[in-house]
């Protein structure tokens, strides 16, 4: 199973009001992962163009950064995709997995803009945007993950 993993709205705030917030919610998110040894993580979020995937790792426990394996493309390098899909984040991740080979995995996104997906998306886990992942989002996760 792989999670793809958005960050703004996700695991912080957004928009983000106080510098302290910032990744906020990566200590229940890991917390929830641990439970989860199996599930890999690819960043969906737009932090991808911003920094190396060595230093998004680093924002994370070793133990949960060492199960991320990569980034979506942006949806600007799969145009045929996009085009086909026609959902930009769903088209990044179609992406990913065509472009990893593995397009038949399980995979879960949690995201704070469901209109970035194709609608009644099932595998996807919406977050509040003001809020980002709380108790409610979480359960939800937990109970994609376990498929």
């Amino acid at each position: 199973m792989i999670l793809f993993l958005d960050f703004d709205g996700v695991l912080h705030p957004e928009p983000l009001y106080d510098e302290s917030q910032l990744f906020c919610r990566i200590p229940m998110l890991e917390d929830c992962l641990r439970s989860f040894p199996e599930v890999s993580i690819v960043i969906s979020s737009t932090w991808r163009d911003m920094r190396t995937l060595g230093e998004l790792r680093g924002l994370f426990s070793q133990e949960i950064g060492s199960r991320i394996v990569g980034a979506t493309p942006s949806w600007r390098d799969i145009p045929e995709i996009v085009a086909t899909i026609g959902y930009q984040r769903h088209a990044e991740i179609e992406g990913w997995l065509r472009q990893a080979g593995v397009p038949w995995e399980k995979w879960v996104a949690i995201d704070d803009k469901p209109w970035l997906f194709k609608p009644f998306l099932s595998n996807l886990v919406v977050c509040d945007t003001a809020v980002g992942l709380d108790e409610h989002s979480v359960q939800a996760l937990r109970s994609k993950l376990k498929g």
